[in-house]
């Protein structure tokens, strides 16, 4: 598949997700398998292009191509001075968020917002196309509640106004992260565009990404949720996809390995009061499905220091990798 000068192989991304896809967890993703991997948004407003958080988040530094920088924002002019400073600082896709269902997104009329006002749509995406000589990519839902689905009309807006590919999460805003995706409403899209179009949505599995590609006709998946805790679910698709085969389980002690690599990268990235507290939520999503859960999460989440989260988090696989009982000291 290719966006613009891109060639996105294989064609399994990572969504863009607000405090989970920031630098740290692109890079293990794509070196585990993603074609590509979207950052989570950047704020358009140029004021706060100078905060310690929009300077993490718009760094790019060591990062494999391509490189996708999501953005978000209402008015045009401002969305296109936003794109166009992201490719000054290394951003060799744009991708612009209608997609995000959060409240306080939505209340400051962006994200899914958009997707109510069809002019404005066009006017964002023809200011953003225009501004900036890389692939322009846009995140949509299927509409904004069940009486207002109109993700095909913003499809054509979208092809019209030079957009390089689409990605199409298959649930209205109002629906949050409930109901199944609607991958007939996909299907649709894709049979009307000659752009890329990603599925979003509800894939979770290898079988059920081939099952996706083959209903939609979409040229990729995209992977949100189902990637928490799992990083490896890239090369499990793009292996199922590629032979027909599943990959066996990870053994626990790659699983140790790469979360202790992901664990430092978020220390050293972040700094250590803050890559402690942010590692938390990572640590509960790769142990959701393992045994001991609750207790590891609870002294875990106790650890103050780096190198007592790492300690303890090797403790903890030790154990399973031996066999033995857990027993982590609080």
């Amino acid at each position: 598949m290719q966006i613009g000068r891109h060639r996105i192989d294989p064609p399994v991304i990572l969504a863009p997700m607000a405090g989970v896809t920031d630098k740290p967890f692109r890079q293990l993703c794509k070196r585990l398998g993603a074609g590509l991997a979207v950052s989570e948004m950047t704020i358009s407003d140029p004021r706060f292009w100078n905060t310690e958080k929009s300077l993490r988040r718009m760094d790019h530094l060591g990062e494999p191509d391509p490189i996708s920088v999501q953005i978000a924002g209402t008015v045009p002019e401002v969305l296109a001075d936003a794109a166009r400073y992201n490719v000054d600082h290394g951003a060799q896709i744009i991708d612009i968020n209608m997609g995000c269902p959060a409240k306080k997104v939505c209340n400051a009329w962006a994200g899914s917002a958009l997707m109510r006002d069809e002019v404005l749509v066009a006017r964002i995406l023809s200011a953003v196309a225009r501004a900036v000589d890389v692939p322009v990519t846009l995140k949509i839902r299927t509409g904004w509640n069940a009486d207002n689905r109109n993700a095909p009309a913003i499809a054509r807006i979208a092809q019209d106004a030079g957009i390089a590919a689409l990605a199409v999460h298959g649930r209205t805003r109002d629906q949050q992260y409930t109901g199944t995706a609607e991958y007939d409403t996909m299907a649709a899209i894709k049979s009307m565009l000659h752009i890329p179009v990603f599925a979003n949505g509800d894939v979770d599995t290898p079988q059920k990404a081939a099952q996706v590609l083959r209903h939609t006709g979409c040229d990729a998946v995209m992977i949100g949720r189902a990637a928490q805790g799992r990083p490896w679910i890239f090369r499990e698709i793009s292996h199922f996809l590629a032979t027909g085969e599943l990959l066996p389980e990870p053994p626990l002690t790659e699983v140790c390995d790469v979360l202790l690599g992901h664990l430092e990268h978020l220390h050293a990235f972040y700094g250590e009061p803050a890559g402690v507290r942010i590692a938390r939520k990572h640590l509960g999503w790769y142990a959701k499905d393992r045994p001991e859960n609750a207790a590891f999460r609870a002294v875990v989440n106790r650890a103050e220091t780096a190198m007592a989260q790492i300690a303890l988090t090797r403790e903890y696989f030790d154990a399973l990798i031996a066999g033995e009982p857990l027993s982590l000291a609080a």
